[in-house]
């Protein structure tokens, strides 16, 4: 019985040494207030993170123009940086990382009851909302416009008038980059009978204490703007795939939807959002198939939105994490993803690796 009990303590003690020295504790999930900008943080020492590698990342950020910059563990701020001027308070544009805003507001819609993205889009806009005849433009559905397969022509440039979008190819048979997915903003207006913005708003930016606001650039864009810590509340959404606080803002299945491979031509792309760890992707402007994964240095279970000029959100549930990158082009590259995404997950990892 004496020995029993001596094992026992040596065993309870031995868990207690690990767990203080070893293990990074376990946290239940935080998601601060709605109309508060008090934010819980984390620190480096309690999860057991590199501190020394925290000062070359943020050089680097600094060096390639970034203006803000979050990273989250469990919706806990772990490191906020502001740079060249930028501030807590300051919006930025989201760019096209603001189309997963797009697909999400989509989604609601869809859950809601107003729409069916498997209908077509003629069904919510009138006819001829494109140039392609009708046979071919009554094939376009919202999941077309959601997962970049509308078959229309990607080299006539960000105009989503009738005269420039033209027929390409048939629906579903060819994967490009193009703005017009901003139809579905149209979309969501018609069958709510609501506009895009007030329906965003209330069912969306409000009900997570986002704050922002849509506003138009240039061929009838749609371009949101917001601090860089509503950026970041969107990404906790997204990380509790569609919930936040317990409510079920999103649907889970039309996420889980979102945040997977959505067709079979490129494997990096679901509704509006990119995918990494795949076997290949596409690029926008090109119909070249890459082997391998987006972001090699970067966890294979990520899903980002990526913006012009190196807007940025990284969700990474297998480390609970959110990363967000607000600021101009870190190497004068224009396109949603530049190099600049390998080496600031190779100084990322470098954390907690």
């Amino acid at each position: 019985m004496r020995k029993t009990l001596i094992a026992l303590i040596l065993i309870c003690f031995s868990c207690s040494k690990d767990e203080k020295n070893e293990i990074a504790p376990v946290q239940t999930m935080y998601f601060p207030s709605i109309g508060s900008e008090t934010w819980e943080t984390e620190s480096f020492s309690r999860l057991n993170w590199n501190e020394n590698a925290k000062q070359s990342l943020v050089d680097y950020l600094e060096t390639k123009h970034t203006k803000g910059f979050m990273i989250l563990v469990n919706g806990r701020i772990i490191m906020e940086n502001y740079f060249n001027g930028h501030s807590a308070t300051t919006p930025w544009y989201w760019a096209s990382a603001g189309k997963t805003l797009t697909s999400t507001v989509t989604g609601i819609a869809a859950q809601q009851g107003f729409l069916d993205i498997n209908n077509k889009v003629s069904d919510y806009l009138e006819p001829h909302w494109t140039s392609a005849p009708l046979t071919k433009e009554n094939l376009i559905t919202c999941r077309h416009l959601l997962t970049m397969t509308s078959g229309l022509d990607d080299a006539l440039g960000d105009d989503v008038s009738p005269a420039n979008l033209q027929y390409k190819a048939d629906a579903g048979t060819r994967w490009a980059y193009h703005n017009v997915y901003v139809k579905l903003q149209d979309v969501v207006a018609s069958a709510t009978g609501q506009s895009w913005n007030a329906y965003f708003n209330s069912q969306l930016r409000d009900k997570i204490g986002m704050t922002g606001t849509w506003l138009t650039s240039g061929e009838d864009l749609s371009v949101y703007w917001s601090t860089t810590r509503s950026m970041a509340r969107f990404g906790l959404l997204m990380l509790n795939k569609g919930k936040w606080d317990g409510v079920q803002i999103l649907d889970e299945n039309y996420f889980n939807a979102a945040t997977t491979t959505s067709q079979g031509i490129n494997s990096g792309y679901g509704y509006l959002w990119w995918l990494n760890g795949k076997q290949s992707y596409h690029l926008p402007q090109s119909q070249f198939e890459f082997p391998g994964s987006i972001i090699p240095s970067g966890p294979d279970d990520m899903f980002m939105a990526l913006g012009k000029n190196d807007q940025k959100i990284y969700v990474i549930p297998s480390k609970k994490m959110v990363v967000i990158r607000m600021g101009e082009a870190a190497d004068n590259v224009n396109l949603a993803l530049s190099d600049f995404d390998e080496v600031l997950w190779e100084k990322i990892s470098a954390l907690y690796e």
